[in-house]
């Protein structure tokens, strides 16, 4: 269970956080209880508004549980699939055979100016330390007035976890500095304003997921791939010291009836990209 803390950091290896879900891609669906119900909840908020034809990229499209539902909702819409990890990507494709699919980052995405009609986006942009530059990734594939839908997770997801890690790491006098905060529903609309963006909506809501013990919370943590990946990450056996000191504090603090909550904050957002000056 070393290393399995999920929180954006300061220093993220893309190396390690591309090879932690791409190796994850086969079992993702079977732990990705949370990520699923996001989708649909995004789905819900998109529905009013959802073009009903053109293209749609789909960024960070994991297994393509988004785009699959999506294209069900929407078959006149040409699906386009994106993710960094590429066992996610292929994992994808195969229930999408049509979808165009690449491997790529949401902050470089391969795709020319003003070419897509929808972009559409789950659980991905908590990995993104730079919003704003990402958002104006976007904001520069869009068609004048393409629309932009995205849901991830902000600051305070899995506050309990985050709780009672930097409690044992204080206990021990361990650096708990590498565990930075999520982005702040404040920090989202300032990115979408200096990407261009007119925004339409930007919805908070929590969700919370009960399981039997800490370790079978960060066995599905593991399981999507959420594995910390920065370098200065602890390993070894002060690692273990600590993760076995959190899930005892982590159980004291917040266990009840032989379960543990970890609470989801997730941030909904609709966005448009107004017409470019010519």
């Amino acid at each position: 269970m070393a290393g399995v803390l999920p929180y954006m950091t300061a220093a993220v290896d893309r190396r390690r956080l591309r090879r932690n879900f791409s190796t994850s891609a086969g079992n993702y669906d079977r732990h990705a209880r949370v990520q699923k119900q996001v989708v649909s909840l995004l789905l819900d908020l998109l529905s009013s508004r959802c073009p009903q034809q053109g293209s749609f990229l789909d960024i960070g499209c994991g297994t393509g549980t988004l785009a699959c539902a999506l294209s069900r909702k929407r078959p006149q819409l040409r699906p386009v699939l994106c993710d960094i990890a590429h066992g996610m990507t292929v994992q994808a494709r195969k229930y999408l055979p049509a979808a165009l699919a690449v491997d790529a980052a949401a902050e470089a995405l391969p795709f020319a100016d003003s070419s897509v009609d929808l972009i559409c986006s789950s659980s991905v942009y908590q990995w993104i330390p730079h919003l704003a530059g990402a958002f104006a990734e976007n904001a520069r594939v869009l068609k004048d007035g393409g629309l932009f839908a995205f849901a991830l997770f902000g600051k305070d997801t899995l506050r309990e976890l985050k709780a009672a890690y930097r409690q044992a790491a204080e206990k021990l006098g361990a650096d708990a500095g590498h565990l930075h905060d999520l982005p702040a529903q404040n920090l989202v609309r300032q990115a979408l304003a200096q990407a261009g963006f007119q925004q339409l909506e930007l919805q908070r809501q929590e969700l919370v997921e009960y399981h039997g013990d800490v370790a079978e919370l960060l066995h599905g943590l593991k399981g999507i791939g959420a594995g910390n990946a920065n370098p200065e990450a602890p390993r070894g056996l002060a690692s273990r010291r600590l993760l076995r000191d959190m899930m005892d504090i982590y159980r004291q603090c917040y266990g009840r009836e032989g379960r543990v909550p970890a609470t989801y904050e997730v941030l909904f957002g609709l966005a448009v990209r107004p017409p470019r000056q010519r």
